[in-house]
């Protein structure tokens, strides 16, 4: 069905902007079939790589087939603009008045031009972006602590070491107090990325790196990611939490696996272990994969939740649709109550549909700020008194 539905846009760029620019059939039959072949890539690399999830594809072709996929979709929504145009003329007219070929060839390259652009966008190490919390019950001690976020590396024939070295760099550069990765770092398995993610035992910060797992972790292992991931410098919050000292106040960094952990027949998210022994009053930051959960994890007793698994949407207009599966967050800050929830762009993306428009990539560094707001008194006692576990 996936692949029928794929194929629509395709053939509605070939029915509605390619033949209508008559051109000669040997072109026409030509780019027919290149539409065709490049709107079931999926299909044909499950075939011949046998994953769509970690395709071995050459970095060019990939990049070649997002860009052609890319501007296939860009195309058939620019006919359907050029279509609806003429029906409106033609009604006001009372005479068909169709598009001319000049016009559909200037939309076609176009199309071409607008998917270079976000392709370039995707791949590229992405900028940081500044984001300043007021976090409630925060000691001013913490006033000024920065956090990397880092989310959705994803590191694949796409993203290779090159691109993971210039990331870490770049992270590293801003001197960040803690990191925290919030899952889907890779997509392959262990030796066909050990050279990739290998830079990432380069990311140091003064309280320490952080991980949890994506969805796609489970897809290549999630076991032996996980003790790889230990091996570069990242310590694993699994329904875990560690506690923040400094100057005498405290703050809590807990995490949870992925919700694909229960299909895997692994331990799934579970907010109440996490805080369990976490000392009462002291905020709380939990790291989660997927925001779909925010709700329930506020209530549970997170303060601030960093999620990804969203990529920003991708596609400003698509990121309303993405919304629609993880409860209506997507990208940026919301408000939960008197807790909130930053959703990360991500800070690459999937190999499978590598284009973005509107939500750029991200590399987050997050300040920290007391907020004068209490959380309510019988949320701090259900999540329950401890002494916890410094760092």
């Amino acid at each position: 069905m996936f692949q029928i539905v794929s194929v629509l846009p395709g053939l509605y760029l070939v029915a509605r902007l390619l033949w209508p620019m008559r051109l000669p059939l040997p072109a026409l039959l030509g780019l027919a079939l290149l539409v065709l072949l490049v709107s079931q890539h999926r299909l044909f690399t499950i075939w011949i790589w046998g994953s769509m999830m970690s395709p071995e594809v050459p970095r060019l072709l990939a990049i070649a087939v997002n860009w052609l996929y890319g501007a296939i979709l860009i195309g058939a929504v620019l006919a359907l603009v050029l279509d609806l145009g003429s029906l409106l003329v033609s009604a006001l007219r009372w005479q068909w008045s169709p598009a001319p070929a000049t016009l559909r060839i200037g939309a076609g390259a176009l199309a071409l031009a607008i998917a270079a652009w976000g392709v370039g966008q995707a791949i590229r190490v992405p900028p940081v972006k500044q984001v300043e919390i007021a976090l409630p019950g925060l000691d001013p001690a913490f006033d000024g602590v920065r956090l990397l976020h880092l989310t959705d590396l994803h590191v694949s024939r796409m993203f290779q070491r090159p691109w993971t070295e210039r990331l870490v760099a770049a992270a590293m550069a801003q001197r960040a107090d803690l990191i925290l990765v919030t899952g889907d770092l890779i997509d392959g398995t262990i030796p066909d990325r050990k050279d990739a993610v290998a830079p990432l035992a380069g990311l140091e910060a003064r309280y320490g790196v952080f991980v949890t797992s994506g969805n796609h972790e489970y897809y290549f292992g999630h076991d032996a990611w996980m003790a790889h991931y230990a091996t570069l410098g990242m310590r694993e919050l699994a329904n875990d939490h560690v506690v923040l000292e400094r100057g005498g106040a405290r703050l809590v960094i807990a995490g949870v696996p992925d919700a694909q952990a229960l299909r895997a027949g692994l331990p799934g998210p579970d907010v109440a272990a996490a805080l369990s022994g976490a000392p009462a009053g002291v905020p709380v930051i939990l790291m989660d994969h997927r925001p779909g959960n925010a709700r329930a994890n506020a209530a549970a007793g997170a303060d601030l939740q960093l999620s990804g698994h969203t990529h920003g949407g991708m596609v400003r207009g698509l990121d309303r649709i993405v919304a629609r599966f993880n409860d209506g967050f997507v990208s940026g800050l919301y408000r939960i109550g008197t807790s909130q929830l930053y959703v990360n762009n991500g800070t690459a993306l999937w190999i499978g549909f590598a284009l973005r428009l509107g939500r750029p990539a991200e590399l987050t560094v997050i300040t920290l700020r007391p907020d004068p707001v209490s959380r309510p008194a019988a949320d701090l006692a259900a999540r329950g008194a401890g002494p916890g576990r410094p760092v």
